[in-house]
């Protein structure tokens, strides 16, 4: 696992755990999202997920300047606090017709957790559909809305499973984010499995916009499985029914 555990009495905590832990816990006391955090405390948001992730390199002034925003002061930030046990997240990545949504939902009701899928939140945060979303604003914009709905729910300290876009794994910075709060399993197939997944669901577009689809998503498998591979655990679904592919995952992830 890649979150961070619950410190053991008598251990020496790094005080930048310390400080991520004690940060968010106020954060989310006070109902403050990251960005508006960021607006209060005039610290940037991508500073301000650094240090909740526990490589926020903190200056005197800028600890200062966080404590006043959090109405609290620079000593206790750095305290130890008996708090909430680091949350599970369990993420799973991996091209579209992975199985993401199908296997992490019974996923989460076999080990009682919540499912969620960060396109639905990015969704609602924008208040329009991914499709129109791109249209409007590009995929830098969606990239940078992203990142934010993650910290937001990695920083909600609730247990999870989540499914994330097949494209997040090309955002460095999102992607490092994932992977540090994370236990991330790469749902893996054949190209030739995405494609008849994909257009079994309905969804002709592949085939009716672009003749040379399968070619594409070919030089796409051919860039992704890299970034792919460095997930905590990879599953091979191609041979491997639902229920399987459900078994193997929980075998994994425990």
């Amino acid at each position: 696992m890649k979150y961070t555990a619950p410190a053991t009495a008598g251990a020496p905590v790094p005080v930048l755990v310390i400080l991520s832990r004690r940060a968010r816990h106020l954060r989310q006391q006070q109902g403050l999202t990251l960005r508006g955090l960021a607006d209060k405390s005039g610290l940037s948001l991508r500073f301000l997920m650094d240090v909740e992730a526990g490589r926020g390199n903190i200056s005197v002034r800028r600890l200062a300047d966080l404590a006043a925003a959090l109405q609290t002061t620079p000593a206790d930030l750095v305290t130890a606090h008996q708090e909430d046990p680091a949350p599970r997240v369990i993420a799973l990545l991996g091209l579209r017709g992975a199985g993401k949504t199908t296997i992490g939902r019974r996923l989460a009701r076999r080990l009682r957790l919540r499912f969620v899928e960060l396109d639905k939140h990015i969704e609602a945060r924008a208040g329009m559909p991914l499709g129109e979303l791109f249209s409007l604003h590009g995929e830098d914009f969606y990239r940078r809305l992203e990142r934010d709905t993650l910290a937001d729910l990695l920083g909600s300290r609730q247990s999870m499973v989540l499914a994330v876009g097949g494209g997040l794994v090309t955002a460095p910075d999102t992607y490092a984010l994932l992977l540090r709060q994370a236990m991330t399993v790469w749902l893996k197939a054949r190209v030739d499995d995405y494609w008849t997944r994909v257009v079994r669901q309905g969804d002709r577009r592949p085939i009716d916009q672009h003749p040379q689809a399968r070619e594409a998503l070919r030089q796409l498998v051919q860039r992704r499985d890299p970034l792919y591979a460095r997930s905590d655990a990879t599953i091979d679904t191609s041979l491997l029914t639902i229920a399987q592919a459900v078994d193997r995952v929980e075998r994994a992830v425990k």
